[in-house]
């Protein structure tokens, strides 16, 4: 005798398990004709959008970092971050490798050994960009993050609510969505 309730079975135990609670992220497509050249230059990190456990504990202690985007000796990108931790300026630099399409790259974590595929989403290359980054190999679990890049320490309304939906949309939820603080340490300017 076959048993006509089994798909609603299936279904029952997904909603159990909370598959169905939790909407999958989108994937965040890619910048149209991305022009690298056009995206270097220094860069606000004024917004943050993450699933990741550390970020949703540190979020409130987080402000604005400032990041210089140069082309790499080798190709990709090295992106040197300042930003405020425990009250001293700490730089850092990234290489970013390309990893496929024009906007599309990855780096090695040296804190985490985890391999991050970053990919900007959006730009206008003077104003926004708008950035997806996701975690794919490392220990625990997969994080994703959106950010929010700016050319100005103060980005414009209208930036910020594109940058909200594109955050809603990747599946973040408004817990997880923040605006950083300016902040007036590290942000000097060197020529």
């Amino acid at each position: 005798m076959a048993t006509p309730n089994r798909p609603w079975m299936g279904l029952l135990l997904l909603g159990v398990l909370g598959v169905l609670q939790t909407p999958a992220p989108t994937e965040a497509a890619l910048q149209p004709s991305f022009e690298e050249s056009k995206f270097l230059g220094r860069w606000f990190t004024s917004g943050l959008a993450s699933n990741s456990s550390w970020f949703l504990e540190k979020k409130k202690v987080l402000s604005m970092c400032k990041s210089e985007v140069a082309p790499a000796a080798d190709g990709g990108l090295n992106v040197t971050s300042t930003f405020l931790r425990k009250d001293q300026c700490e730089t850092r630099t990234l290489l970013l490798r390309p990893a496929g399409p024009p906007g599309c790259y990855s780096y090695t974590s040296p804190h985490w050994s985890s391999t991050h595929e970053v990919s900007v989403a959006e730009t206008d290359y003077e104003t926004y960009a708008l950035l997806y980054t996701e975690s794919v190999r490392g220990p625990g679990p997969d994080s994703l993050m959106a950010t929010l890049y700016s050319r100005t320490q103060t980005p414009r309304a209208e930036v910020k609510e594109k940058f909200t939906t594109f955050a809603r949309n990747l599946g973040f939820t408004e817990e997880g969505i923040v605006f950083l603080p300016k902040t007036d340490k590290c942000m000097e300017v060197h020529t």
